[in-house]
């Protein structure tokens, strides 16, 4: 299949930007790096740390903020834009857009007579969907992927293979899911009887808003009564935890290896850093930073950046790290005040 291209005139329109130099018939086929593209292909600039790629780069255009200065003898046709970087969102969408269902059924896909199957649904090879299963329009199946009796998959979503969808659990529409994620496993709920843990069914479900996407190996349980919940359009990167009975606000985001443990709810627009983790039964507010290797284990009521363990707010964590480099020193100092 050709790979898809687009004039410069197309692609100042599709970015919202502003053709400040180049032919606008000109055509490109691709997004690259500043140091790696061609002339058929585009770049962008978004950080200025790469400024300096700018005087060496290949490129046939690049995407560029209004304060940048083009370089005097710079090869490149030019895009003002505000934003560089949804620049290139919408540019790499454009050349790389998902899939679309083929609408087959492969013939190794093992699939409940009871189940719900919109016709145009792609399943690949091995699927295993149980009964009562919901499947709505347009959605994709990967390979070896499990839809366990009662759930449900709503329109235009795509599941990547070895997706584990656990009894009960209702997708959104549009909903990705990386390969490999598991929603709707038991949650980490056991009761001490003295002697040992006896283990407590976990009889909640997952629900999961629209536009949401969760990364490969994520791992979402579902409530020990009522219903662990992902509102739409968050967003979770690989090897995530969610625990039993969490609520996880609207366009909220989670870098890779993040915990979050059972009861809590956290609000809309937060953004966890990688490896970081809130404790149980907790209340995070809308907009919450939370930095990487964060761990916060008391409610976080104002928005704002939290850091460190325990979590505390950031100008106070940057305070006590200074701190923390002069400690010998200081502790020297004490020393001598009694000599």
């Amino acid at each position: 299949m050709a790979s898809p291209s687009i004039t410069l005139a197309d692609a100042a329109k599709l970015v919202s930007g502003d053709l400040y130099v180049g032919d606008e018939s000109k055509s490109i086929t691709g997004v690259q790096t500043l140091e790696k593209a061609q002339s058929f292909q585009a770049s962008f600039l978004s950080n200025l740390k790469y400024k300096h790629a700018l005087d060496i780069t290949k490129a046939g255009l690049v995407l560029l903020s209004p304060e940048v200065e083009v370089p005097e003898h710079a090869g490149f046709a030019v895009i003002r834009l505000k934003n560089p970087y949804m620049g290139f969102a919408l540019l790499q969408r454009y050349f790389s857009p998902q899939p679309i269902s083929n609408a087959i059924v492969h013939a190794t896909a093992a699939i409940d007579e009871t189940a719900q199957i919109a016709p145009d649904v792609q399943i690949d090879a091995h699927v295993c969907i149980g009964a009562k299963v919901v499947v709505g329009k347009g959605s994709i199946i990967g390979a070896g992927t499990v839809l366990a009796e009662g759930s449900r998959i709503g329109d235009d979503c795509l599941l990547h293979p070895r997706v584990v969808i656990e009894h009960g659990v209702c997708l959104g529409n549009r909903v990705i899911v990386q390969a490999g994620a598991v929603i709707g496993s038991d949650g980490f709920g056991f009761a001490w009887t003295g002697s040992e843990y006896l283990k407590i069914p976990q009889v909640g479900a997952v629900v999961i808003g629209d536009d949401v996407e969760i990364g490969a190996n994520t791992c979402i349980d579902r409530g020990a009564i009522e219903d662990t919940i992902i509102r739409r359009g968050a967003k979770m990167d690989n090897l995530v935890q969610i625990g039993h009975n969490v609520v996880v606000g609207e366009l909220t985001v989670m870098a890779g290896q993040t915990g979050i443990s059972g009861s809590t709810t956290i609000g809309r627009g937060c953004q966890f850093g990688g490896q970081s983790g809130a404790a149980g039964h907790l209340n995070i507010a809308d907009g919450v930073v939370v930095s990487a290797k964060a761990g916060v284990i008391g409610d976080v009521k104002i928005p704002g950046m939290v850091s460190g363990f325990p979590a505390v707010p950031h100008r106070h964590w940057l305070r006590s790290a200074g701190l923390f480099d002069r400690l010998p020193e200081i502790w020297n100092k004490i020393k001598h005040l009694g000599e």
